[in-house]
This record gives structure tokens, sequence and C-alpha cells, in this order.
């Protein structure tokens, strides 16, 4: 179960025990007080599941730029015994590199918060769908689907970078976007080369 899914299945069973505590209505004659009930806890279940950290949250950063970091080292990582093309498998030993470098930034940077923070790298259903995709194909259908999810992937990370630097809660993690806005700038230009 990934930390996503346990996080909710958390929160819905905290919410449920929340509205279980809560003022509840009788159910003797008045069905619509059951009703209201009811929905009482749906909401409140809703409001505990839209609980994650939002994008311009330093855990939120952390955690989108711990995910873009992992996507980039293991599907980089298939193209190494995948890919076909010499350009393709060049590009992604540089992804691997140049990704392992920033999630060692992210965390060092991260521990000398206060509080620290922990980086949570549990992929994205659109990371983790693009990933199952590269598992399935080889060769130049490989090469073709890599450059179309690099391309996608660096355009999203590029995209969160440019807003948390504008909009962040954490100057340290500010500083690291700002940083990166360039290389990333670069990797997508380098990505969409490929295709």
């Amino acid at each position: 179960m990934t930390r996503t899914k346990i996080f909710q299945a958390t929160t819905l069973s905290l919410g449920l025990v929340l509205a279980a505590c809560g003022p509840k209505a009788t159910t003797t004659t008045n069905t619509v007080d059951t009703t209201a009930t009811t929905n009482d806890t749906m909401m409140t279940n809703d409001t505990a599941m839209a609980a994650a950290p939002s994008a311009t949250s330093a855990q939120g950063f952390a955690n989108a730029a711990a995910a873009s970091d992992a996507f980039e080292i293991e599907s980089s990582k298939l193209a190494a015994t995948k890919a076909s093309s010499a350009k393709v498998k060049a590009f992604a030993a540089q992804m691997i590199a140049a990704h392992t470098k920033s999630t060692a930034k992210l965390k060092a940077t991260a521990a000398t918060l206060s509080p620290a923070i922990t980086p949570d790298p549990t992929l994205a259903p659109d990371q983790q769908a693009m990933l199952d995709s590269l598992k399935a194909v080889d060769g130049a259908a490989f090469d073709t689907t890599y450059a179309t999810n690099q391309t996608a992937a660096h355009q999203a990370t590029l995209d969160k970078l440019k807003a948390y630097a504008a909009n962040g809660e954490e100057p340290k993690f500010k500083e690291i976007a700002t940083g990166l806005i360039p290389t990333v700038t670069a990797h997508l230009n380098m990505a969409k080369g490929l295709k």
C-alpha cells in the first residue's frame, strides 16, 4: 500500500472517528436527522481527505520535488536497458546524475528546517502511469514513449518550480526552486530534442 493510500485510509478512519464522537441526531422517528448526520459524516471525510499538503506549502513542495526526482531516476534507469537510441541512453544517464544530486540537496535542506521536513517520494498517479507505460515497451517504442514522458514530466516540474519560486512559503525551498528553473528548462529542451 502506498503512503498516499495509507494517508487517505488513515484520514478516512480519523474522519469517521471524529464524526462518531460528534453530536448525533436521534433516529427514533425523524429520518431527516439521520440523513443530516450521514451528510455531515461525508462532509467531514471529504474535508479530511482534502487536507493533503498544498503545492505552496513546504511539505507540498518537498513531496512534489522528491516524486519528480524519483520518477526521473526510475524512468531513466529503465532507459539504460530498454532504449535503442544512444542519444536516449546518454540523456537518461544525465537525468540519473542530475536528479540524484537534486534529491540530495532537497533532503539536506529539508533536514535544516525547523521543524525538519521529510520529503515523500511517492509518485503521483500520472507519474506512475508514465512509468508503467515505459515498462510495457522496448526498443524504438520505448525511445518514443520515454521522450514524450520526459517532455511532459519536465514541463510539469518547471511549472511547479516557477509557481513555488513565486508563491512558496519556505524561503530555502524558494531558493532551490529558483535555482533549478534553468536546469529543468535545459532538461526540457533536451527532452524535446529526443523526439
